[in-house]
């Protein structure tokens, strides 16, 4: 969802260690997540379960009651691509991929980030197109350097997901500013060309997340309002990563190694681990 006309909110230092806490939090609660997954758990148990977790280290549930959300979780199955939302009705399955978005509130900053988790014998079109999507955040983060434009990012994303692997860049959704409230300006989006969008300068913080579809493009809106599936009904992945521009390069502020850390202690779910790339 595109917002226009805001202004980019620099943070200073001190800010930015703030949201990287925030981020830590956001990464430990997926997690522990990640190590309770299995088939015939319910989305309705890991909120639960991660809303508790999130209020015992002193943090509030960052999605819960913004824009009218009713969980503490998104939890997008299959060809859901975004914005699911977890019922003792939402099932898992051996084969399920899903993506998992959390955000929490915590000394008045937010933080943010999202896996998609691959649960028992997911099948190797699904696996692929999982490790794309992963890798494809790394190749944006890259971009992420002061003096480059937002398109950098978005090229990055597209050109490899698009072009090389032949999958589909989700156009309605993007990334965005994060900081005293959870969508700032810039939006990220995952595609674009070179050179195009705001300049990248020290003290921008944003939220870098690819949402790849298999198949086609094209989505809709479930009529629950929240949820949003790819029209062909093929799976979609989606990864986040929150990061901060600094003079060194791109700060990374939250973690995915303990994620996957969790994952490889649990049999029940398949572990992504990241291709090189030329």
């Amino acid at each position: 969802m595109r917002r226009k006309g805001r202004k980019i909110i620099y943070k200073t230092a001190e800010e930015i260690e703030l949201i990287r806490a925030s981020c830590m939090l956001v990464c430990k609660t997926l997690a522990y997540v990640g190590s309770l997954l299995r088939p015939g758990m319910t989305g309705e148990e890991i909120d639960t379960k991660a809303e508790a977790f999130i209020r015992d280290n002193g943090a509030l549930p960052g999605f819960k009651g913004l824009y009218g959300c009713p969980s503490t979780l998104l939890v997008s199955r299959n060809e859901a691509v975004v914005h699911g939302l977890p019922s003792k009705e939402q099932v898992f399955a051996d084969g399920d991929i899903l993506s998992i978005d959390c955000g929490v509130l915590m000394n008045d900053f937010y933080g943010d980030a999202a896996y998609t988790f691959c649960v028992g014998d997911v099948d190797e079109a699904t696996l692929q197109l999982c490790l794309v999507t992963n890798e494809s955040l790394y190749l944006g983060i890259e971009q992420a350097v002061v003096g480059n434009r937002v398109g950098d990012i978005s090229y990055a994303i597209q050109h490899f997901t698009e072009k090389v692997h032949g999958y589909s860049v989700v156009r309605e959704l993007v990334g965005h500013g994060l900081g005293r409230s959870m969508h700032e300006a810039p939006d990220v989006p995952n595609y674009g060309r070179r050179g195009q969008g705001p300049v990248l300068s020290e003290g921008m913080v944003i939220a870098i997340e690819p949402m790849i579809n298999l198949g086609r493009k094209e989505v809709r809106t479930l009529r629950d309002d929240w949820t949003i599936v790819t029209k062909d009904k093929k799976p979609s992945a989606h990864y986040e990563h929150t990061i901060a521009v600094t003079q060194n390069g791109p700060d990374i502020l939250s973690n995915h190694e303990i994620i996957v850390e969790a994952i490889e202690q649990n049999p029940n779910i398949r572990a992504i681990v990241r291709e090189t790339t030329a």
